[in-house]
């Protein structure tokens, strides 16, 4: 059983976490070591399982399934519904019926011909679904907020490096031109030393009140105990399969802070070059939560009422979701999932910026790329265990700082607050046996 008490199917999960420095993504192997550490050959076709398919998981999958040199051969998902939009998505790409299906995921993972999975399941499902995975000998790309918990990180990123596993987390800004375009300006000194950080955030939320109790459906409709996993047992209500588990503190990370600060907050991370350590301090607001890190850089995570309708001075309303903001002592940049980057002064960049060549939008099949790729180089992807395990506790430690609604401190090293047993102890959640 992990540190964070998530249940086992075969003894999958290690007793410490203590091996997680012995083991390194860093160096890459020829072939046939390849597959005695159970990656694949640089001619092989990379076999995909999918665990979780709904709007979200689609939206990934998509560029997936352009890839040649991939095949996605099976989907698990606890909804029939669900699994038979796949299936269909799926096949349709590939012009056959060979997609197969299961209810239960942990079929999937018996499949001994499965090189990879996609997660993209509710949050209380990312960690212990990614370490039963690896444990199986499967590479993972998790969608975000990849541990619903500060342990369930540690958990996560101390198996992948256990298992030489290749892990992706789903924060694929860092790998969109604009976004990198923007850290690239902080690394390269243009706007002089950095001094401020914004990340952009909706505002935390802390619902524990429950949907009214509805007739538990047939397990092959809805395996309702497979999909509560780890959670808290409540009634079933077709609302939370739907989607509406969102808020809820049994089944959200970090009372939604996550949702897009594991995005926002990875990106200040990057630009800090701070991806070995994290803020030390965080002192909550009514509309944002101040950090700041041992090198004096300050970090605000900004609450939008409304996500849409970007309020000043901090961004420009134009920018679209998910915006950052830098401000060095010569200047400041800002950027979103418009695709634009707004400069200040102007004078810093000479060049202007071409509409033409902006690319609008999330870049998905970039990160997913460089995933696979990973997978045959046996090298660590651009948003890897450490840098999730940093980016993710750094927003649970500030979004615990609110919930708690005073100043926390934190040792980056040890990960454990400082003087502060609440917040230690809200570090990890008990978790229900849902094999019994």
């Amino acid at each position: 059983m992990s540190t964070s008490g998530y249940p086992t199917r075969r003894d999958f999960l290690l007793g410490s976490t203590a091996v997680a420095a012995a083991a390194s993504l860093a160096t890459i192997l020829p072939a046939k070591a390849q597959a005695r550490e159970g990656g694949v050959g640089p001619n092989d076709k990379i076999s995909l399982g999918v665990i979780g398919i709904g709007p979200r998981c689609k939206y990934v999958l998509a560029p997936m399934l352009q890839f040649a040199d991939v095949q996605c051969v099976a989907i698990a998902d606890v909804q029939a519904s669900r699994r038979d939009a796949g299936k269909k998505m799926v096949d349709e790409a590939y012009g056959n019926a060979d997609c197969k299906l299961y209810g239960d995921f942990r079929e999937l993972l018996d499949r001994k011909d499965i090189d990879a999975v996609l997660i993209a399941t509710g949050d209380r499902w990312h960690s212990p679904a990614s370490i039963l995975a690896a444990k199986a000998g499967k590479d993972v790309y998790s969608e975000k907020p990849c541990g619903i918990t500060i342990a369930a990180c540690q958990d996560l990123s101390a198996t992948m490096h256990a298992e030489k596993r290749v892990f992706q987390a789903g924060t694929q800004r860092r790998s969109v031109p604009n976004f990198q375009k923007a850290v690239e300006l902080v690394h390269k000194g243009t706007l002089g030393k950095l001094k401020r950080m914004y990340a952009s955030a909706y505002k935390p939320v802390l619902e524990n009140c429950w949907l009214p109790g509805e007739t538990t459906p047939k397990v092959d409709v809805v395996d309702w105990n497979l999909w509560l996993g780890p959670a808290a047992w409540r009634p079933f209500n077709q609302e939370y399969a739907n989607g509406k588990w969102r808020g809820q503190w049994d089944f959200d990370s970090g009372a939604r802070l996550l949702d897009w600060g594991a995005h926002t907050v990875d990106l200040c991370q990057w630009a800090n070059q701070a991806d070995g350590t994290m803020p030390i301090e965080y002192e909550p607001h009514t509309d944002k939560i101040v950090c700041r890190y041992a090198n004096g850089v300050e970090l605000i995570i900004d609450f939008l009422p409304d996500p849409f309708k970007i309020r000043e001075p901090h961004y420009i309303t134009r920018l679209g979701t998910c915006p950052v903001r830098f401000e060095g002592e010569a200047g400041s940049v800002e950027t979103g999932d418009s695709g634009e980057i707004v400069v200040t002064p102007e004078s810093l960049i000479p060049e202007k910026d071409d509409p033409e060549k902006r690319v609008k939008g999330l870049d998905v099949k970039a990160h997913a790329r460089n995933f696979f790729d990973c997978m045959r180089t046996r090298t660590a992807t651009v948003c890897n265990p450490d840098v999730m395990r940093r980016s993710h506790i750094a927003c649970h430690a500030a979004a615990l700082s609110w919930i708690l609604q005073r100043n926390l401190k934190i040792d980056p090293v040890k990960e454990e607050f400082i003087g502060d047993d609440d917040a230690n102890r809200l570090r990890s959640r008990p978790s229900r046996d849902w094999q019994a």
